[in-house]
């Protein structure tokens, strides 16, 4: 065929070249079907590799998201508490009769004859004081008793006299009475004078210094020649020694108020000091305050503990060990466990993978431990370490359970 302008369009004959370049182009037109499947199969499995492996993450993350909404907890079983439980208490150790001793008249030391750790008997002479003034003192009393004695003679004399003389009427009446009033008089001056003689010579006899008991010296706190002041003159007191009997010991102890029901009289204790570890020393709890200080809320027990080596020193810090009993039904639980709520402690137990809070009442407080006496009956698992936003019914998982003994220790 040709084309020449706007002339005539020419249509040339068929022939047999024009037949097969037609076949050829219908043959590269046509497609086979199972080419096309193949397409379809790669173009289908491409959707589906890219698309499922979102879902699949999808579903995990959607899974992943739902178990950590479960709250993780680790639970505990109740420890039950033993018949008696034991409390560890400081402690001071003093010996059962300690005493300062003082001087009672002024002067200067004149020697001295224990020093410390001097095991003394009851009135064994521990010093002398020289007293100038009081010597003076006396010397004069005796002479103003030795005037008063002179007086009372001759006014007994007088009175006498003028006695016999009335009888006779040589004297007036009033002059008989006089002399009767002078004898009164001069006989109380004479008694005064005696009482000043005696008053003296107790001042005198205390220049010497006994022993008041039997103990050791602890402490000697003047030397010869030291200024004596008995504080009688407003001065200052000089204590001259102190003295301690550490044959039994009083062991002073300030028991917590929540105990102070079992410190009664009677009660036993272990008495231990750190020179002595792993030695105990047996005492009886003898009396207390019966009060509670409300400064402290403690209660004042005192302790004997006999001591007749005197192994154990006056002054000494001590525990004191008490075996308390203990209310029957009371369990033992970590102080992690508790929940402080608006409502009043709770405790976080486990009952078929969801939580339930319970109610609970404590006793003694042991530190990382508590004594929870109502509430719990033993068989339940308790969370430690409940998180605070934690409510009754929420589903939990367990993953650790500690079975805990069934007595404390």
């Amino acid at each position: 065929m040709r084309v020449d302008g706007d002339d005539e369009v020419e249509s040339l004959p068929p022939g047999p070249a024009m037949d097969h370049e037609f076949r050829s182009n219908q043959a590269n037109r046509s497609t086979p079907w199972w080419l096309i499947l193949i397409a379809a199969i790669t173009a289908a499995g491409l959707v589906i590799g890219a698309i499922l492996p979102r879902i699949q993450a999808r579903a995990n993350l959607r899974r992943e998201t739902n178990e950590m909404a479960v709250p993780t907890v680790a639970v505990v079983k109740p420890k039950r508490t033993a018949p008696a439980s034991e409390l560890v208490l400081p402690a001071n150790v003093q010996a059962f009769v300690d005493s300062p001793i003082y001087a009672r008249t002024n002067g200067y030391l004149r020697r001295w004859y224990a020093d410390i750790g001097a095991h003394v008997k009851a009135g064994q002479l521990l010093a002398e004081i020289e007293t100038p003034e009081v010597d003076q003192q006396l010397m004069q009393a005796r002479a103003d008793l030795g005037t008063a004695q002179a007086n009372l003679r001759l006014s007994q004399i007088t009175a006498e006299r003028y006695t016999g003389l009335l009888k006779t009427d040589s004297v007036s009446k009033q002059e008989a009475d006089n002399a009767e009033g002078d004898y009164a008089a001069k006989k109380a001056a004479l008694e005064s004078a005696q009482a000043n003689v005696k008053r003296l010579e107790e001042l005198q006899s205390f220049e010497k210094i006994y022993a008041p008991f039997d103990g050791i010296i602890t402490a000697r706190n003047t030397d010869i020649g030291a200024l004596i002041d008995s504080g009688s003159s407003g001065g200052t007191r000089t204590e001259l020694f102190h003295i301690a009997q550490p044959g039994k010991l009083r062991v002073y102890v300030n028991v917590p108020e929540a105990y102070s029901q079992s410190a009664k009289p009677g009660l036993k204790a272990a008495l231990t000091v750190p020179e002595y570890p792993g030695q105990r020393f047996e005492g009886t709890l003898v009396r207390n305050a019966d009060a509670i200080d409300q400064s402290t809320r403690t209660l004042l027990v005192e302790i004997d503990v006999n001591n007749p080596t005197g192994r154990l020193l006056s002054g000494a810090y001590a525990e004191v060990h008490f075996h308390l009993p203990t209310a029957s039904g009371s369990f033992i639980l970590p102080v992690n466990a508790l929940l402080f709520r608006s409502e009043g402690l709770r405790v976080a137990t486990v009952n078929k993978g969801h939580a339930e809070l319970k109610p609970i009442t404590i006793g003694h407080d042991f530190g990382s431990e508590v004594e929870v006496v109502a509430g719990l009956d033993g068989t339940e698992s308790i969370v430690v370490n409940p998180p605070d936003s934690l409510v009754s019914g929420e589903a939990v998982r367990v993953i650790q359970q500690s079975s805990g003994s069934e007595e404390a220790h």
